[in-house]
């Protein structure tokens, strides 16, 4: 009888590059806004709407990149 398993190293490597990948692209994301809204002079609320744009990009693109992930990595493996 056939039975599953976690393959742990792959699942360790997918979460920790989420992590990182997240984390670069969500400070991208914020020192953007904060520097685009600083360079034109536009004012709090402006910084953080634009804050608020830029990470909703980056959260699309950290969910599109763990989607492809998922795909290509095998965390099961059947004995």
């Amino acid at each position: 009888m056939a039975g599953r398993h976690t393959n742990w190293r792959n699942l360790i490597m997918v979460t920790s590059f989420g992590i990182l990948i997240a984390v670069e692209l969500l400070g991208v994301a914020l020192a953007a806004g904060w520097a685009l809204a600083g360079l034109f002079e536009l004012g709090t609320i402006f910084e953080y709407i634009m804050m608020a744009i830029f990470s909703v990009f980056a959260a699309y693109g950290i969910v599109n990149l763990m989607r492809r992930m998922l795909k290509i990595e095998h965390l099961t493996e059947v004995d």
